[in-house]
């Protein structure tokens, strides 16, 4: 397999529509998109990062800190100490999935550097702010732009290739016999 758009391929899943179905179904779309794609990614690029228990624990994190983030509210139950803990809990739930999604897109990353590294000879350039920030969505966004970055790749080492090694010289002197005749009317 030496097509480098073969992993975007397989996917099928632009960067657009990935955002917009994640904001329409609240949340709940990356983490199928996860559980179903997961495995492509794996078997695609050689280098198992993650496994489906800990797809489907995020999942649990996510779904638990939604149901008690929306079920709890001060005016449900008579103790407030239990619904503060409740909220709590809620809200530790809700760090843990973001923080397990993080996990998940730096195992990613990793893998998809690894994959262009090895198979395509190109280092992968991937920020680490942008995948603390995007996570998943970031992503999916490397893996559709893997053909182009290995093309920026090609430009810059083709052209790194093409300039001399050795240091630039400096021209030789011209003589004198050489130089231009001074126009001897434009003295007066």
């Amino acid at each position: 397999m030496n097509d480098i758009s073969a992993l975007s391929k397989k996917l099928n899943t632009s960067t657009l529509h990935f955002a917009l179905l994640s904001l329409v179904t609240g949340g709940v779309w990356p983490l199928m998109w996860l559980y179903k794609k997961q495995d492509i990614i794996s078997e695609t690029t050689g280098y198992p990062f993650s496994s489906k228990t800990f797809i489907i624990a995020l999942a649990v994190c996510f779904g638990l800190s939604h149901q008690i983030s929306s079920v709890v509210s001060p005016d449900v139950y008579d103790d407030a100490a239990f619904s503060n803990v409740l909220l709590m809990l809620g809200g530790l739930l809700s760090v843990a999935s973001g923080v397990m999604m993080i996990v998940w897109s730096f195992r990613a990353r990793t893998a998809l550097r690894h994959y262009a590294l090895n198979t395509f000879q190109f280092d992968l350039k991937m920020n680490a702010f942008y995948t603390v920030l995007f996570n998943v969505f970031y992503i999916t966004y490397c893996i559709n732009d893997m053909q182009q970055a290995q093309a920026k790749h090609q430009i810059i080492h083709s052209a790194r290739a093409a300039a001399p090694s050795a240091p630039l010289q400096a021209a030789p002197p011209v003589s004198s016999q050489e130089q231009p005749a001074q126009d001897s009317t434009s003295n007066t």
